[in-house]
């Protein structure tokens, strides 16, 4: 059956044929890069091809799965091709920003072919439910582990792999030896239908290799997706910036404060009782886990305290223990200075 796409409209069979041979020349091409401008408009110029010839295939109704495949004319076989191609097409576009629309759609594709072929009986295989969407084509005591991806039965099998390899070698054998006659139009139709389901079975292994290989692709897409969002979802609300803390001397009372104010120049002095109810204010301790009043407070650090916090805490008691000899040494020099009056021992300049 054939059909025009309007008036001096390329036919159907063109359309098909336009697409298979620029994916030939895609599959032969030497090009060191599928991104090369020259290989991508061919991938363009493929896809609009088969785009129009899978409309006009679905508008002709060709297939259906209320007929069986000797009901389908031979000429018309080769055009159950059409989302094969399509889909294989689809995997050369290399837009990186639009990889995962781009196979999910190519999956697609390739899905309508092999229901397809298997409405027509064209390949022994099984759909496994999670992909073709259907219930009971695949294993209803074992369910799929969702962790795994959505393979097709057949492409689980290392056994099965091995397998449609050899067929497909021995597919190619045959069409290589028959497409001579084929193309030149002395072929009977009998070995023009068999060239033709021949043709269906090799891109139904192929089908099942590019769908496994999609979806082992859309599980490293879709971690990778998640890993990107999740630090965005994680993050908690972020904390206040804490001021820097003056350096000052802690002293017992508000004589020592005295002492170690009256140098020059001289550090801020605080006593115990009026840094405890500065960091009382600010919630770093509490007011439990000190003992008798005047005693320098040993407090715990408080729940949730940083590292930066504990820190800070460990440098404040070390200053305190500094701070302990510092006023021993004031002490010890206030008493020599009473027993030792000024000039004491100067005796070098006596007049």
């Amino acid at each position: 059956m054939m059909a025009e796409a309007g008036a001096g409209g390329p036919r159907l069979a063109e359309l098909l044929a336009l697409g298979q041979r620029l994916w030939n020349e895609l599959e032969a091409s030497t090009e060191p890069s599928s991104g090369a401008p020259a290989v991508q408009e061919k991938v363009r110029q493929g896809l609009d091809a088969l785009q129009r010839a899978a409309a006009m295939v679905a508008q002709l109704e060709l297939f259906s799965e209320n007929e069986e495949l000797e009901e389908i004319a031979s000429a018309d076989l080769k055009f159950m091709l059409v989302p094969a191609l399509l889909g294989a097409l689809t995997l050369k576009q290399v837009d990186l920003s639009r990889r995962r629309e781009h196979l999910e759609s190519a999956r697609e594709h390739f899905l309508h072919f092999l229901k397809l072929c298997r409405n027509y009986g064209l390949g022994s295989f099984q759909l496994s439910s999670s992909t073709s969407g259907e219930e009971g084509t695949g294993s209803p005591s074992a369910p799929r582990d969702p962790a795994q991806p959505n393979l097709v039965a057949m492409a689980m099998s290392r056994t099965a792999k091995i397998e449609r390899y050899k067929q497909k070698k021995e597919l190619e054998n045959k069409l290589a030896s028959m497409s001579s006659s084929v193309e030149s139009g002395t072929a009977d139709e009998d070995q023009i239908r068999e060239f033709y389901v021949l043709q269906i079975q090799k891109w139904v292994g192929t089908s099942l290799e590019e769908m496994e290989s999609i979806e082992q692709e859309l599980v490293i897409l879709r971690s990778r997706d998640a890993a990107r969002q999740a630090p965005l979802g994680s993050r908690g609300p972020s904390r206040p910036a804490r001021s820097p803390v003056k350096p000052f001397i802690l002293t017992r009372d508000a004589a020592q404060a005295r002492v170690f104010g009256a140098g020059y120049p001289a550090l801020p002095t605080m006593t115990v009782d009026d840094w405890y109810e500065q960091r009382r204010r600010q919630g770093v301790v509490s007011q439990q886990g000190f003992g008798e009043p005047g005693s320098p407070p040993c407090p715990s650090p408080p729940a949730g305290a940083s590292d930066e916090e504990l820190q800070k805490q460990q440098q404040e008691t070390e200053e305190e223990e500094d701070n302990e000899e510092a006023l021993q040494k004031a002490r010890d020099w206030d008493d020599w200075k009473d027993t030792h009056p000024r000039g004491y021992g100067n005796r070098h300049n006596m007049g």
